[in-house]
């Protein structure tokens, strides 16, 4: 018989909120993540003495932009009105994995910083967390929650909304397989993206096309640093 912490019984707490209170609909994507590879071994072969970008900070920074076509799905409900955020107050929640529960730390304004910017922020999340020093102040006031279970080797799962959040991306592992590409059977990178909205907020065609978007910019990811 294990002890339950006061965090974890606020995340548990939440957590039965979130099933209680949206109107789940899930949805997904494969995309090719061959170029989202080259650009990752890129930053390995250039890195120099600055941190190399992980896929999940790069995921982090392409989502903030996708966001700011589709502002629905930065959107919660609120009674009578769905409220959206103010452009440039794009905040995007990281989960994370911890000894009291899942908790997640929030990128603020991750729509107006640099990936590197990012990068740094997520390992200072992360090193908080091995400490046990996250704060409620950097789990709370997110827009867009982002999940990835990738390193882990899940190729897909879904995940619960982080209330009052309308919408949660679950991102799988990048697996080696092949593809065809102009009529030939080559090798190629393959990752799932499962996008868990609230009905209330999102209906089913508006987070189609935020997963085409996102699909899009995955796949040609140097245009986010053009």
């Amino acid at each position: 018989r294990i002890p339950i912490s006061k965090k974890r019984k606020l995340i548990a707490q939440r957590l039965v909120a979130s099933r209680q209170l949206t109107v789940p609909v899930t949805l997904t994507t494969k995309a090719d993540a061959t170029n989202l590879v080259n650009l990752r071994n890129q930053f390995k072969s250039t890195n120099g003495t600055h941190p190399i970008p992980s896929f999940q900070d790069i995921i982090t920074k392409l989502v903030a932009e996708v966001l700011k076509e589709h502002m629905f799905l930065a959107g919660r409900w609120d009674e009578d009105v769905i409220v959206l955020p103010a452009h440039h107050e794009l905040h995007i929640g990281m989960a994370v994995d911890t000894e009291d529960g899942l908790l997640v730390p929030v990128v603020r304004f991750a729509d107006g910083k640099s990936l590197s910017h990012i990068s740094a922020e997520v390992k200072e999340f992360g090193a908080k967390a091995k400490a046990k020093k996250l704060q409620p102040a950097d789990w709370e006031g997110s827009t867009f929650t982002v999940s990835n279970l990738g390193m882990f080797g899940i190729d897909e799962f879904t995940s619960i909304i982080n209330s009052p959040d309308g919408a949660i991306l679950s991102v799988g592992a990048i697996q080696e397989v092949p593809v065809v590409k102009n009529g030939a059977v080559v090798p190629g990178n393959v990752m799932k993206l499962t996008l868990g909205c609230d009905h209330r907020v999102v209906d089913g065609a508006t987070g189609a096309a935020f997963l085409q978007t996102l699909k899009g910019l995955l796949e040609e990811p140097i245009r986010l640093l053009a």
